[in-house]
């Protein structure tokens, strides 16, 4: 834990605290250890803050920072361009950076009688989940599950590829396992993109009462535990001279066809 002073000025990336910030940024395991981690960008900090994470304090530079919102009522510390340009990820992203507790939640938080859930086994990908988490948002998916993750939420390359949606949306990490028991006792619809031979046509399910979507990683696909469980199985029509969509891309087709059927189809 580290602690800000207001009006007070750092120059040198050698200070303690921009050490202490530079490990929250680089290394997963001590943000996993200290429930800290960090947000640049002006929006991305303004989502995260209308999502109701705690935040620690900011670091912003004088240069670059044009007071897009007020950070008087919080701990700030103004840091030089040069330790700005080592903590930042990306150089053009308004000159703040905040620090802010990780949230958790858990599949009982789930109340929505239709929700509409996405399940991501080992996904390995940072940029992928953040395009991910995106999709997500806009159709306000009820939960995003990370089962067995190899990724880690709170990844800076999270956070910049999902635009700050990441704070839009109820992050779960679960086993499959664990998973697997919550929604048979749902009795939620479970479906999984897969190719077999009772494979449905996505167009042609009845999607209106919810449903979990389970997707598999980039590499390897869907695991032969969801299939041995009995996970029903899609496929995304395709007229081209490819069979398979970017996993994110899928993720996409599959929640806007739910969102669909469940907001817009008539009775």
């Amino acid at each position: 834990m580290i602690y800000l002073f207001l009006c007070m000025h750092i120059s040198s990336p050698q200070n303690k605290q921009i050490k202490y910030l530079l490990k929250l940024q680089q290394k997963s395991k001590f943000r996993k250890k200290t429930k800290e981690f960090l947000v640049e960008g002006v929006q991305e900090n303004q989502l995260a803050l209308a999502n109701g994470y705690k935040n620690k304090g900011f670091y912003w530079v004088e240069e670059i920072f044009n007071n897009e919102f007020n950070l008087e009522n919080f701990n700030q510390v103004s840091i030089s361009k040069e330790v700005f340009e080592k903590l930042a990820y990306r150089k053009t992203t308004g000159g703040i950076i905040g620090i802010y507790e990780q949230k958790e939640f858990s599949l009982n938080q789930i109340q929505n009688p239709k929700p509409i859930i996405v399940v991501l086994e080992e996904i390995e990908k940072p940029g992928n989940l953040g395009a991910i988490l995106r999709s997500c948002d806009a159709i306000k998916a009820d939960a995003v599950v990370i089962c067995d993750e190899r990724v880690d939420f709170y990844n800076p390359n999270v956070i910049r590829s999902s635009v700050g949606t990441l704070f839009s949306n109820r992050l779960i990490y679960s086993t499959s396992q664990d998973f697997l028991k919550w929604i048979k006792r749902e009795k939620l619809a479970l479906y999984a993109t897969y190719l077999r031979e009772d494979t449905q046509n996505l167009f042609d399910l009845n999607l209106s009462e919810g449903v979990a979507w389970v997707f598999g990683t980039e590499s390897f696909g869907l695991s032969d535990f969801w299939i041995d469980e009995g996970v029903k199985t899609v496929k995304i029509p395709m007229s081209g001279q490819v069979d398979s969509l970017n996993v994110s891309n899928a993720v996409a087709v599959c929640l806007y066809e739910t969102w669909r059927q469940i907001n817009f189809s008539k009775p």
